[in-house]
């Protein structure tokens, strides 16, 4: 039988991980990332076997933060679109 996970423990922010933002711990997967692959129609099942590297408890951990904090993942969004038109336009 598996051990119990506390699945307050899932999602961590440590300073120099991710930017300091929200992730699945143990890994370098931003809340932000499986919000965005959510965002464009993945399901959670899907995005695990895109990442190979997380569980479904992660993925949905992730997507429960996502969930609860919804500002704060969409600003991180939001920004990240933000820098990659900037430079996007830079380049071209």
């Amino acid at each position: 039988m598996q051990g119990v996970t506390d699945i307050g423990t899932l999602i961590v922010r440590t300073s120099g991980i991710c930017g300091g933002r929200p992730s699945i711990a143990e890994t370098r997967i931003s809340v932000q990332r499986i919000a965005a692959w959510y965002k464009i129609g993945l399901n959670a099942e899907e995005i695990v076997e895109r990442m190979g590297n997380v569980s479904l408890a992660q993925v949905y951990a992730a997507l429960t933060y996502y969930h609860a904090n919804k500002e704060e993942i969409e600003a991180y969004i939001a920004a990240e679109k933000t820098d990659y038109e900037r430079l996007a336009k830079n380049m071209g």
